[in-house]
């Protein structure tokens, strides 16, 4: 009789290519790896922004290369090229791979970015999970972002989550109890606590009325949480200067209406009443976390996801 067996069947190191010399190397063992998936609900593109901020950066070599043929559906998420005149080119083609980078201090860590697979959920996750122990990971952070009914004009908030209490307690004061859409990367934290690895997830609040633009500041704020949990001197700098600019756009859009003037008033109104009095500690000095209901977050989230994913 044949035992139940959760997942793939299939051989997960054959999802991935490796710089054999590279992955063998003392200097890769012991590191702390930062993963952000880009597909599922990146509000405010914060995961995109954050992946090519690290990678545009900082020293990057590839480590292991997934095979994008077997995991991604590409008539559902289909790749751009351009159409120039008589021929094409740039094609862009999917990508998902384990970099080893160093950041501003020339201290190592490993980030594993690119899409969210489509297909063979847990083998892709009885893969990494495999990287991570043949690198002996340190800790395993991973970062993705939300909309949430909260003003711009309060700082950005988180929600974190894993089974490392020391980077949970007092940061994220709000812990509801809600269904939501399951992401490849709830899975690796399923099968990360599983094997007993050190992992820690960070949710990004986005103001929900700025979710389908780039939201710099919300990016920022996920790479100074990524830092405090690592101990990594991430490169901001970029987004921050992207993010006054923002600011300045929106604060003109708002001028210009008065309706939206009296949504955002709302917000603050609101944040404010259910912030106040709250105690909390935090990795970043002069954060504060909004505290919306758990009603909030699945109406927030199911509607994003079905402007992001029409007919689905």
């Amino acid at each position: 009789m044949l035992e139940r067996i959760s997942g793939s069947l299939l051989d997960p190191d054959a999802l991935y290519a490796s710089n054999i010399e590279l992955f063998h190397s003392p200097e890769l063992r012991g590191l702390n790896l930062v993963m952000g998936f880009t597909g599922f609900a990146d509000a405010g593109h914060v995961v995109k922004q954050i992946n090519a901020e690290l990678l545009d950066s900082l020293e990057a070599k590839p480590v292991a290369v997934f095979d994008a043929d077997q995991l991604i559906d590409y008539r559902s998420r289909r790749p751009h090229l351009t159409f120039v005149e008589d021929h094409l080119q740039d094609y862009q083609e999917p990508r998902l791979a384990l970099y080893r980078l160093k950041d501003g201090l020339g201290k190592p860590f490993l980030l594993l970015a690119g899409f969210e697979p489509d297909l063979q959920w847990e083998r892709f996750a009885r893969a990494v999970v495999g990287i991570v122990e043949k690198l002996d990971v340190n800790l395993v952070t991973w970062i993705h972002s939300i909309p949430m009914p909260v003003p711009h004009t309060r700082p950005v908030g988180v929600t974190v989550h894993g089974n490392r209490p020391d980077l949970i307690e007092g940061i994220s004061v709000w812990k509801p109890t809600v269904e939501v859409p399951a992401a490849v990367g709830h899975i690796l934290e399923l099968r990360l606590v599983e094997a007993g690895r050190n992992v820690a997830g960070y949710v990004i609040h986005v103001p929900h009325y700025l979710a389908e633009a780039e939201y710099p500041t919300a990016a920022v704020a996920g790479l100074e949480y990524l830092g405090a949990a690592t101990s990594l001197m991430l490169p901001s700098d970029r987004l921050r200067e992207a993010g006054r600019e923002v600011s300045r756009q929106i604060a003109e859009q708002i001028d210009a209406s008065e309706d939206v003037q009296q949504v955002v008033s709302r917000l603050e109104a609101r944040y404010d009443e259910k912030a106040e009095g709250t105690v909390r500690r935090s990795l970043l000095a002069d954060e504060n976390d909004e505290l919306p209901n758990a009603d909030d977050l699945g109406a927030a989230v199911e509607a994003y996801l079905a402007r992001e994913n029409p007919g689905k």
